[in-house]
């Protein structure tokens, strides 16, 4: 299987994993030269106080999800990372409910592979994976990377 495109999609809990998520696609996307589409996803409420937070309006220009997910310090530190491994990268912004809107956008872009941080929980939560993580597993349209928050 030949890899073009990886999907790294974060979210606001992701913050305190960049480095372990930019290791994991680097380690996938330097050896085949596959381009990495940094996508974080925002949920409605999200989407409207990050605006809030940079003063624009829903209905401004720069109010595109994309426009706003090039702002986040995450991504912003991801495409560091990126750069300084001279991996090609494409950032793109997802707003609407976390799963279903990582598994649409790896369907649209033809990823090859999705790479998704996580958390382990314990047997009284959802088994071994978050929900979001849990569903993505399982509804992807290509293999999926579970990137474990360090303990």
């Amino acid at each position: 299987m030949t890899l073009e495109t990886i999907l790294l999609a974060v979210g606001p809990k992701d913050s305190g994993r960049v480095e372990q998520l930019a290791e994991a696609a680097i380690e996938v996307a330097e050896p085949a030269d596959a381009t990495v589409v940094l996508a974080h996803v925002f949920t409605e409420a999200e989407y409207d106080e990050v605006l809030e937070e940079l003063h624009i309006g829903r209905d401004s220009e720069e109010a595109t999800p994309d426009e706003v997910a090039d702002r986040h310090a995450t991504i912003r530190e991801l495409v560091g990372a990126m750069n300084a491994m001279d991996v090609d990268h494409e950032i793109r912004g997802v707003v609407g409910e976390r799963a279903e809107s990582i598994t649409d956008l790896a369907t649209s872009i033809g990823a090859d592979r999705v790479i998704i941080g996580g958390r382990q929980r314990r047997p009284s939560g959802k088994a071994v994976f978050g929900s979001t993580a849990q569903e993505v597993l399982l509804t992807a349209p290509c293999p999926v990377t579970f990137v474990r928050a360090e303990a």
